[in-house]
């Protein structure tokens, strides 16, 4: 059994592994929203956009794989035959993956935004 600070080292790296991949793959307003001690869903939300459908599929094909590499845990992932909304829940870390008109529309950081402070931006 993971003690909890070697827990929280396989969250923060979970969460540095997506944060790097999305930035390797030119994703745009990437948000990261702490969630940890507000909700047990997970740890942290990010949030990114793609430019097009084909861009948001293949920034979550990738991840996805990323973090079956790294964790030797398959992500699930819905949402990628239209790729206008990709959901990765990697466990601690949730990734929303979305076209910009999409993204716009649904506008979850407002949701997920606690108090008067914004969602902390990477």
């Amino acid at each position: 059994m993971l003690s909890s600070s070697d827990a929280d080292q396989g969250v923060e790296a979970l969460h540095r592994l997506v944060m790097t991949s999305l930035d390797d793959d030119q994703a745009v307003e990437t948000v990261s929203i702490p969630l940890a001690g507000k909700t047990s869903i997970a740890d942290y939300m990010v949030v990114a956009s793609g430019k097009s459908t084909r861009q948001v599929a293949s920034m979550a094909t990738k991840l996805a794989e990323k973090i079956k590499a790294e964790s030797g845990h398959t992500p699930r992932v819905e949402g990628l035959p239209t790729a206008d909304w990709v959901l990765i829940d990697a466990g601690d870390v949730i990734v929303h993956l979305f076209r910009p008109e999409v993204r716009s529309f649904y506008n979850i950081e407002r949701m997920w935004a606690f108090g008067d402070t914004p969602a902390g931006e990477a």
